[in-house]
């Protein structure tokens, strides 16, 4: 008897209790991915021609370049900042490659392989200045990076002279022209790199000290985080994954110059807070920039496909971002970006 009334006492307790739905959390984190679901479907009933292996393989291709520089500035936007110096570091960095690589013979598979570790190291003491700039001289980080940017484009412009650096190694270029399952090998090494990134931000402690920096700087400060140390080696992680994207760029282009960088600033930007990523910081992620890279990417080629002009792009992009910002920030509590 005891043991019946307590199990009617525990069925009333559960339907006194009823589980709510968080809307704005569903649509917070699933909304990205909805959008692009649905810019796939539209398209594609608009022209079937868009769902074709080939321009889907013509989307990741377009794609992949851009997809390395954005998770590249998720690390950043998830700490509470603003990267800008994607084009310069990218330009400068591309061109560093292409230089190195022709006069260690021009070939992957004879010393010009070193031309890649050269410029990584190029693409992290960028970021190690961009840094430094903005924590030891208490720069907002969009300032300090978009002036390093600024000096990277001229640094790309002094080493080619305004010329173009061309790389037509035939093993280096198979990243664009080698296929496999009608997809460049380009793409599948942009995967390897999303993969790095995810472990990165998930397996590691800087990983989590980016989440802890981004979620409450004073916070992470008094339980014994260096704040300062944090955040330029996250400024420095960015510019490896810009210079892993300047390189795919050569690939794709077959040659480097100060131009290599141009719309990285707009397209990366705009991937990130279109996946989810909150400007604020402190939330985001890998998977969400790849979801904003594919939607962007989606777009640009889907309204080619059906032919509709570009100012029209612009404009859908431009709404996309406002409301990818009012679904992943709280205004209420809205501060500036450090």
């Amino acid at each position: 008897m005891k043991a019946g009334t307590l199990a009617a006492q525990g069925a009333i307790a559960g339907r006194s209790a009823p589980v709510t739905f968080d809307r704005a959390g569903f649509l917070a984190r699933w909304a990205p991915t909805l959008v692009l679901a649905a810019l796939l479907l539209g398209f594609g009933a608009a022209n079937p021609d868009f769902l074709s292996l080939a321009n889907l393989a013509r989307i990741t291709i377009a794609a992949t370049p851009a997809l390395i520089v954005a998770l590249g500035v998720t690390f950043i936007i998830i700490m509470g900042s603003i990267d800008l110096s994607m084009e310069g570091t990218v330009a400068s960095t591309a061109v560093i490659f292409a230089i190195v690589f022709n006069k260690l013979g021009g070939e992957l598979l004879g010393w010009g392989w070193l031309a890649v570790p050269i410029a990584l190291t190029a693409g992290a003491v960028i970021g190690l200045v961009n840094g430094l700039v903005h924590v030891k001289l208490k720069i907002p980080s969009f300032m300090a990076s978009l002036a390093v940017g600024f000096v990277g484009v001229g640094v790309s412009v002094l080493l080619t002279g305004g010329d173009i650096v061309r790389v037509n190694d035939e093993v280096f270029r198979a990243l664009l022209l080698e296929r496999v399952f009608d997809f460049p090998l380009m793409v599948y090494a942009a995967v390897l790199v999303v993969l790095m990134a995810w472990f990165i931000q998930e397996k590691t402690t800087l990983g989590r000290n980016f989440y802890a920096v981004g979620g409450g700087e004073d916070l992470a400060h008094a339980s014994g985080l260096n704040v300062q140390k944090v955040r330029v080696l996250g400024f420095m992680l960015a510019g490896v994954f810009f210079a892993i994207g300047a390189i795919l760029a050569v690939a794709r282009a077959g040659m480097a110059e100060a131009l290599t960088g141009s719309n990285y600033m707009f397209v990366s930007i705009t991937s990130v807070v279109v996946g989810g990523t909150s400007l604020m910081g402190g939330n985001g992620g890998v998977w969400k920039t790849v979801v904003g890279v594919l939607i962007v990417n989606v777009i640009n080629n889907g309204m080619v496909v059906i032919g509709l002009p570009r100012y029209l792009q612009d404009g859908v992009l431009g709404v996309l971002v406002i409301v990818a910002v009012v679904l992943s920030t709280n205004r209420r509590g809205l501060t500036l970006v450090k």
